[in-house]
């Protein structure tokens, strides 16, 4: 999540079955650290260059039947330097004010943990997915 004042900058991805606005990120290239991951995918998403990323908290997605884990890192900062990307590789690129964005049409997994960027403190969201109905089964938040 990048900040400026009372914006945050957001992807509007079309593309596939994971619509919706969005923060930049990807997954992280081996093998690199998780941040550097972090990092280089804003570079590539956006054209920005982060620095002092903050944890904010984790998400993970829990299949029983597959023993498979999936997780997400979540950070949050404030300083950037560069320029926005003109034709970004993920969507268009839209800074929002934070009042604004959560009535902004967002994926379910970026929806529930958006305002959890804005508390004091950190975040872990345990997600156990129902591999017979292929969708999320319980959810817990906990703040730490």
């Amino acid at each position: 999540m990048i900040q400026d004042g009372d914006k945050i900058l957001l992807i509007d991805r079309q593309k596939d079955d994971f619509k919706g606005f969005i923060p930049p990120g990807g997954s992280v290239d081996f093998p690199e650290s998780i941040v550097e991951g972090a990092m280089r995918e804003v570079k590539e998403e956006t054209g920005l260059v982060v620095k002092n990323l903050m944890f904010k908290g984790l998400s993970e997605y829990v299949n029983q039947v597959t023993k498979a884990r999936y997780m997400i890192f979540n950070y949050w900062t404030d300083e950037f330097e560069g320029e926005l990307l003109e034709n970004p590789p993920e969507g268009n690129l839209y800074w929002v004010s934070i009042d604004e964005a959560e009535q902004l049409p967002m994926q379910k997994s970026f929806k529930r943990r958006f305002p959890l960027f804005f508390e004091k403190g950190t975040f872990e969201i345990h997600v156990t997915w129902d591999h017979e109905r292929n969708e999320e089964g319980s959810v817990t938040i906990t703040r730490t």
